[in-house]
């Protein structure tokens, strides 16, 4: 059992704190918020924990094994230097401490207090990322030649634009890459390993956000293969729930083609073939993108206590950060970018 305490109460919390009340191994003892009434919101479902509006009195006063920070960019690199201080491990939300130099410095906090850092990026835990990943890795689908994801969420047209929700969105001076687009560079990482160059070209449609809100961004693998992402905020695409996928994936293999539809269906057409068959897969239709909020606290906890492996650890998830300075880079600079 792991003595827990959260930082944040904001709106994508309610999907961590849901997860953790089905994860066994952990124990929520502290709520913090700098708003009291956020914090007592949450704490009414967690009888047993206490809440706070000052992380440092919480952490000294509860003593927990984990902090889980959930809350925006500006706030990540003080709450982690106040865990490192005491020695607590920490699970981090994205966009991770907002800018590569801060990453680097928390990276570094975290090596020099022997911390575990992990950061929560979630997109790698949906389900249909992980049973693609099991019939890459199964090599069935022989050679592949490349991805695209077309990122279509729909939610960005209007005055009115991500109000409702994430209304920060709209003050982010990099936004679609920096908050959205990083997930798939680490779907990307995940699905077809490292990458070697980058070309991009991003855009402002929506006049109401500060940052790009669409671009089309080409990642060269370092096996040859090339990863596509073609994002528009505006714009939508066929599903039940167009937040479950927030787009749809395209992998053209030597066997064929995977598709992985808006409704997190996978489908394969065989080279050849015009008709493709549908994959079986059990997943479960819970909160948001398939549930991987909770699959991906499961995997923290199950690393923090020896029973798997650490992903995306601060200096792991450093990659990520690279690849998106690159993709910037070369919007600026109308050039293609080679990392080292």
């Amino acid at each position: 059992m792991l003595k827990l305490c959260t930082l944040g109460a904001g709106y994508f919390s309610q999907f961590h704190y849901r997860a953790w009340q089905r994860i066994n191994e952990v124990q929520l003892v502290g709520i913090c918020d700098r708003d009291a009434n956020a914090a007592n919101r949450v704490g009414a479902g967690f009888p047993s924990s206490r809440t706070y509006v000052e992380l440092e009195a919480m952490l000294d006063t509860e003593q927990p094994d984990v902090l889980d920070v959930i809350v925006p960019p500006s706030g990540h690199l003080p709450a982690i230097r106040a865990a490192a201080a005491r020695g607590i491990h920490v699970i981090c939300q994205k966009p991770f401490c907002g800018a590569l130099a801060d990453a680097e410095v928390a990276a570094t906090v975290a090596a020099q207090a022997n911390i575990t850092l992990i950061v929560h990026e979630n997109f790698r835990f949906q389900p249909w990322y992980s049973k693609l990943h099991q019939i890459l890795s199964s090599g069935v689908l022989g050679e592949v030649y490349g991805a695209t994801f077309r990122l279509r969420p729909g939610d960005g047209q209007g005055d009115e634009a991500y109000l409702a929700r994430q209304p920060y969105f709209r003050d982010m001076p990099r936004f679609m890459v920096h908050e959205t687009g990083i997930h798939y560079v680490d779907v990307f990482r995940y699905l077809f390993g490292e990458v070697k160059a980058v070309t991009a070209r991003l855009r402002r449609i929506n006049p109401v956000i500060a940052g790009e809100d669409a671009g089309l961004v080409v990642l060269e693998m370092m096996d040859g293969i090339t990863a596509v992402l073609d994002a528009n905020r505006l714009a939508d695409h066929p599903a039940s729930n167009r937040r479950r996928t927030l787009g749809e994936m395209l992998v053209e293999t030597e066997a064929g083609a995977v598709a992985i539809t808006g409704n997190g269906e996978i489908y394969l057409r065989k080279h050849g073939e015009n008709l493709a068959e549908q994959i079986d897969y059990e997943w479960q239709d819970v909160d948001f993108g398939g549930d991987c909020v909770y699959r991906t606290q499961v995997a923290a906890i199950r690393a923090l206590l020896g029973q798997g492996p650490l992903v995306n650890t601060a200096a792991q998830y450093l990659a990520n950060l690279c690849v998106e300075e690159a993709i910037y880079e070369s919007h600026e600079q109308g050039r293609r970018i080679a990392l080292n």
